[in-house]
């Protein structure tokens, strides 16, 4: 699989007036599960929707195993796709649906089979795809992408209607695929199962590139020198220790996350004044904390937060003002991250119909 990768260079797409992918680039390398992650409308279904050959780059190259889409013989041996689970024919059955996909390509029908035990539904194989649950058309889904062996997969939002068990077992395939040598990209706003499965993430926002990094090294650098403290006295600790110059965030409702003072010297400052401490220890950042801290300048769609309250008998001091006074700052160390530019992503706007088509080019779908 010396020819499994996935590389986007230099990629621009422009949907009328709307920039939806402005110069990037990042490869996957074979042997890794890289997390391609951002705001919605950052530009991820286009960048998928070019390597597979479904939109046309304006400029740029978008290539797997080292050619465009269109050039691959026999592309469901090659890359395997799911864009869209819902995305097969509701009369036809699960077995069928792939019998044809098999069928595309020389493959036998036992190969249909395999796949089907494989993902866990051979026990609903010649049911029809319209009774399907959510989960049960994501684990159809998977097994179209699986069809060909392929050494390439693109996955978006793979996890989509899985129960535990199923978040498990995709978790668990996908990091045994990556150990055979595969490059796999996937598409997900769920930080927490990127962070159990992923070993790289790339990070893009309004079309451009923002981190290209291991997820190792980018939850280093966004924990830093952080210290969490926990007490039932919030608003009197963070008042405390931003007058002795640290900088206090509140990440729960008893919660702190103090920079630009050991937790020593933390400790020391509280036990003087009589502020109950529950606990002090190093802060270490969650994917979500870091992804969030990345974007926070790149999101296309915010909502208003709503006004926390004040824990009981604590004065509600923490207003705006004090909030800006006292939020932790962005990291100075971040690897490979440049500047948000100003574009959007009408990938999101595309139907359904459109990413059915891809069940036709032989994408794995």
């Amino acid at each position: 699989m010396s020819d499994a990768t996935i590389e986007v260079r230099n990629l621009r797409k422009r949907f009328g007036r709307t920039l939806a992918v402005d110069g990037l680039s990042f490869t996957v390398e074979p042997g890794t599960v890289t997390g391609f992650v951002g705001p919605n409308g950052a530009g991820k279904s286009t960048t998928l929707r070019a390597l597979l050959g479904l939109d046309a780059p304006d400029e740029g190259r978008a290539l797997v195993c080292g050619r465009p889409y269109h050039a691959l013989r026999t592309p469901l041996l090659e890359v395997g796709a799911l864009l869209d689970a819902a995305a097969v024919h509701p009369g036809r059955r699960g077995r069928d649906h792939l019998l044809w996909l098999a069928h595309s390509h020389g493959l036998p029908a036992r190969r249909a089979d395999e796949v089907l035990e494989q993902v866990g539904m051979e026990g609903a194989a010649r049911r029809k795809a319209g009774g399907y649950s959510l989960g049960m058309r994501q684990r159809l889904g998977i097994a179209a992408a699986l069809l060909g062996d392929p050494s390439v997969l693109l996955l978006d939002e793979p996890v989509n209607g899985l129960d535990p068990e199923g978040i498990q077992w995709i978790r668990a395939l996908l990091r045994g695929l990556a150990a055979e040598g595969r490059a796999i990209l996937v598409s997900s706003h769920l930080m927490s199962e990127l962070e159990d499965t992923a070993d790289h993430l790339v990070v893009i926002g309004r079309g451009r590139l923002i981190a290209d990094t291991s997820v190792a090294d980018l939850l280093s650098a966004a924990s830093g020198d952080r210290v969490r403290v926990r007490t039932d006295a919030r608003t009197a600790a963070m008042e405390l220790l931003t007058r002795e110059g640290a900088t206090v965030a509140v990440t729960d409702r008893d919660t702190l996350t103090v920079t630009g003072l050991p937790a020593q010297r933390i400790v020391e400052l509280l036990s003087a004044r009589g502020i109950p401490v529950a606990e002090v220890g190093a802060h270490r950042a969650t994917l979500e904390e870091a992804y969030m801290e990345l974007t926070r300048t790149s999101a296309e769609f915010t909502a208003t937060a709503p006004r926390e309250t004040a824990p009981d008998g604590e004065r509600d001091t923490d207003t705006a003002d004090t909030a800006d006074s006292v939020d932790s700052p962005q990291s100075t160390d971040r690897p490979q991250i440049t500047d948000s530019a100003q574009a959007t992503d009408s990938a999101q706007a595309t139907d359904s119909a459109q990413a059915a088509d891809a069940t036709d080019t032989g994408a794995g779908r």
